[in-house]
């Protein structure tokens, strides 16, 4: 079996930007192998700081970069499997490296619903205001 190159290349590039005084990024396909906050998923996709300042105890090893950050305040652990980076980068200047993610296969569709009537809503219909 053939050893990878792309977790070198992520370490070199994170020790680049760090070296550097930049902020180091990566681009991750977000699917049932990552665990990342999905309520910032777009698209099936998550945008992470992987800078020491705002990660504690990044580990990036063969398999995959772990480490606990804060969303909205709250700590969480981040797991994200090395073929899971699409692109790691500098945040200031856009320099890096992209990388050829594999499609997953799709989930199956869930079975039909026997009762026709449509789910009932819970309280009265809201609106959002997006600016």
């Amino acid at each position: 079996m053939e050893i990878s190159t792309k977790p070198y290349l992520l370490r070199a590039l994170h020790e680049w930007c760090v070296d550097s005084g930049f902020t180091p990024y990566i681009a991750v396909k977000a699917d049932a192998a990552t665990k990342v906050p999905m309520q910032f998923v777009r698209e099936g996709q998550i945008v992470l700081d992987i800078s020491y300042e705002a990660t504690s105890g990044l580990v990036m090893d063969n398999e995959a970069i772990e480490f606990k950050a804060r969303f909205s305040g709250v700590s969480m652990n981040i797991y994200v499997p090395v073929e899971n980076v699409m692109a790691i980068y500098a945040s200031e200047n856009g320099q890096g490296m992209a990388f050829e993610v594999r499609e997953t296969e799709a989930a199956p569709e869930p079975p039909p619903d026997d009762d026709p009537t449509p789910p009932k809503k819970e309280g009265p219909p809201t609106l959002t205001r997006v600016k």
